[in-house]
């Protein structure tokens, strides 16, 4: 029997979805033609591919090593697609674009703007996620580009550097945060010109933050846990904007990058001593990867908005 790309695409679903029915379902065809689809592959390499012994079906250790190759073989196929269809003068051709939520809230609308005035035959797909599932997604080959940080992945998940490996990082510029308050908190009224609060007197005050998965946040609780300093926590979020709205509206204190403080005229921004540490904004892809013409367009406009806006480049 000569193995089609079926095969491949209906192990892979039962892979993931660990039931024959559900993948079915999935794939939108009936349960019995696709377990008569695996035998048939199962037939063709002459081994056991998956364990249906259990209350789930789970790949075998023969097919987790060829699963990994049908994934390869069906990610490079895709890419290969992509690269046919690419046009190099940009008049037509898709691009998948991640970025962390800081930059969902301040950049993406401007430079996505900007990029569709440039080039408005290209379909831009722009998605928020955090850094860790925008690294996995390039591997995937389900994102183009990715706008993140460097060095800001979970403690254990990523290679030297702090990201995993195949990824390419390309720094873009440093970003400022700082503390930040809304009108009904005590350090809305203090004198601009009386200087920066000492770190340490945010201790027991209750905070709003993003949640933990956000590379934000892990940037955040590493600097208090450094400085010593336990506040509070009022309130988890996983919008920048939901913070924006809850501290712009009451009395809590939030951390925010200095460009979304700057845009609010409710929000008040407060120099703590010692000052928070910048970070380094980064452009991310998958080593390797086809580089379609919009994506190198996509690349080189990041990096004009970077020199336009004056950022501190790095």
């Amino acid at each position: 029997m000569a193995l089609e790309l079926r095969h491949l695409r209906y192990l892979l679903a039962v892979a993931e979805h660990a039931n024959f029915t559900r993948a079915a379902e999935a794939l939108h065809i009936s349960q019995p033609t696709l377990s008569q689809q695996v035998k048939q592959l199962e037939r063709a390499l002459k081994v056991q591919l998956l364990d249906r012994s259990g209350r789930s079906v789970r790949l075998t250790d023969a097919g987790e090593a060829y699963a990994a190759y049908a994934r390869r073989a069906l990610r490079d196929l895709a890419a290969g697609e992509r690269a046919v269809l690419d046009v190099g003068d940009l008049s037509r051709g898709t691009l998948r674009v991640a970025m962390t939520p800081t930059f969902a809230t301040y950049l993406v609308g401007r430079l996505v703007a900007d990029f569709h005035a440039r080039h408005p035959g290209i379909t831009l797909d722009v998605r928020e996620m955090t850094q860790a599932r925008i690294e996995a997604e390039l591997l995937d080959d389900r994102v183009d580009v990715g706008i993140a940080f460097t060095g800001e992945r979970v403690a254990g998940e990523g290679a030297a550097g702090g990201h995993a490996p195949g990824i390419v990082v390309t720094p873009l510029f440093e970003e400022t945060l700082g503390l930040v308050v809304g009108p009904g908190h005590p350090y809305a009224e203090r004198d601009a010109g009386s200087g920066p609060v000492p770190l340490t007197s945010l201790s027991g005050q209750q905070l709003a933050l993003l949640s933990g998965d956000f590379a934000t946040r892990r940037h955040i609780d590493a600097y208090f846990e450094r400085e010593g300093v336990r506040p509070g926590i009022a309130v988890e979020a996983n919008s920048l904007g939901v913070l924006v709205e809850v501290v712009g509206r009451g009395g809590l204190a939030t951390v925010l990058p200095d460009p979304i403080a700057a845009g609010d005229g409710r929000l008040r921004r407060v120099p703590v001593e010692p000052a928070l540490p910048a970070r380094t904004a980064a452009l991310l892809r998958r080593d390797s990867a086809y580089r379609s013409a919009a994506a190198r367009a996509f690349e080189e406009r990041v990096a004009g908005w970077v020199r336009e806006e004056g950022l501190r480049r790095v």
